[in-house]
């Protein structure tokens, strides 16, 4: 759910260098003979996406009837992927876009792949363009897999194109108990369409965020316990709200959508746990 800068590649000159080594005549002469529709493809591409609309793009089987679904898929795989293929700078700049090479669709794990935002098995003509590739983790490619939108509120946000961190959409709450926990969830919007709140909120179960950002949260506040309680024998509940907030504002000026950011603000918040709840952290 976060922005990433978006590559410079046009996508004829990708698709252009993927095909550059192609020995095989009579596929090097169709692959050359679909170069103008997938640029046709790829601005319409660029448009819907710009427009929230990839729902509207057509899933196809092969490209103009002359490319076969499995001979896109390869053009992607060997010459795009593949360690020696002539497509393989493209490949590798776009896997460098995400700021600190963490996953954009969760912001916790390191990027290791390109996500397909329109599956290439489903969408063959957009299978090496870059506007659709976007650097993401093992575990958020696998979850997003061949996954299409069929309406407005089931399109994935698009880190090139999509931008909601100028507004709180992440929220967290604090359960009481023997052992202190987070729950996150997402807020809604009112300054936002309804489509674009469920995209959000679609998105943010799809991937299992809740339990991911949980279990991160537990850690790191138990990590804070010691210095927590020193604070509170020296400075009470007062002394552990403003440590808190002071965490939290430190995140916030980065992003304020962060879990770590959500975590210490809703922690500093909390009576109880300012008040010792910690310790069951």
């Amino acid at each position: 759910m976060w922005c990433v800068d978006r590559p410079t590649f046009a996508a004829d000159d990708s698709f252009a260098a993927c095909i550059s080594r192609v020995h095989n005549r009579p596929l090097k002469r169709r692959l050359m003979a679909i170069a103008d529709q997938v640029k046709t493809e790829s601005d319409l591409y660029a448009r819907r996406a710009s427009s929230a609309a990839l729902h509207l793009i057509a899933q196809t089987d092969g490209v103009s009837g002359l490319v076969t679904t499995d001979e896109m898929v390869k053009v992607y795989d060997q010459r795009m992927a593949g360690k020696k293929g002539p497509g393989r700078h493209i490949y590798d700049a776009i896997k460098l876009l995400p700021k600190h090479g963490i996953c954009p669709f969760c912001d916790h794990r390191p990027v290791s792949t390109l996500d397909h935002v329109l599956p290439k098995r489903l969408f063959p003509t957009l299978a090496v363009t870059p506007d659709n590739l976007v650097g993401a983790c093992a575990d958020c490619n696998k979850t997003k897999l061949s996954f299409a939108p069929s309406a407005p509120e089931e399109v994935f946000l698009h880190p090139y194109f999509d931008d909601v961190e100028d507004q709180q959409w992440l929220a967290a709450k604090v359960v009481q108990g023997p052992v202190a926990a987070i729950v996150f969830r997402t807020q809604a919007n009112a300054s936002w369409s309804n489509d674009l709140n469920e995209r959000v909120r679609r998105q943010f179960r799809t991937l299992g965020l809740a339990q991911l950002y949980g279990a991160q949260a537990a850690r790191e506040i138990s990590d804070q316990a010691h210095l927590l309680g020193v604070i509170y024998d020296s400075r009470g509940s007062d002394g552990v709200r403003e440590e808190l907030t002071r965490q939290a504002e430190t995140r916030e000026a980065v992003r304020s959508n962060s879990w770590q950011a959500v975590t210490y603000r809703t922690l500093s918040e909390n009576d109880w746990f300012c008040d010792g709840g910690f310790r069951g952290v």
